[in-house]
């Protein structure tokens, strides 16, 4: 009996990236987060105005109005991408979850640190 040896395939290795590729995609990660941070903090700012006077315990009568404005900027967000000519094709659904969260979480701490602060 003679056996069979499996053929060895090579080591297929990705395209190297130079340092000038990594260094692009890394400001296009930064500005993608700034733009969710500054997309959520706007909406924070935006909850708290618009959600009217909040009564003794910090709530406010129109407080689901701010959650909408969250959710709109989060959506916002692909459209800001296209006009700032960003190349979205390559974000898959971990990214798009990290850029709703950065938004999430800079509208939720903007949002209370204005009513927990700011006397009406």
């Amino acid at each position: 009996m003679s056996e069979d040896i499996p053929e060895e395939k090579p080591v297929q290795t990705k395209k190297a990236k130079t340092k000038a590729d990594k260094q692009a995609e890394h400001i296009e990660r930064i500005k993608r987060t700034l733009i969710a941070s500054l997309l959520g903090m706007l909406a924070g700012v935006l909850a708290y105005y618009f959600g009217g006077t909040p009564d003794a315990s910090g709530i406010q009568a129109e407080g689901f109005l701010g959650f909408m404005f969250m959710l709109v900027f989060i959506v916002l967000q692909k459209h800001i991408f296209m006009l700032m000519r960003m190349d979205t094709s390559k974000l898959g659904g971990k990214d798009w979850f990290y850029q709703g969260f950065m938004t999430f979480a800079f509208w939720f701490m903007t949002w209370t640190i204005l009513l927990t602060s700011i006397p009406r």
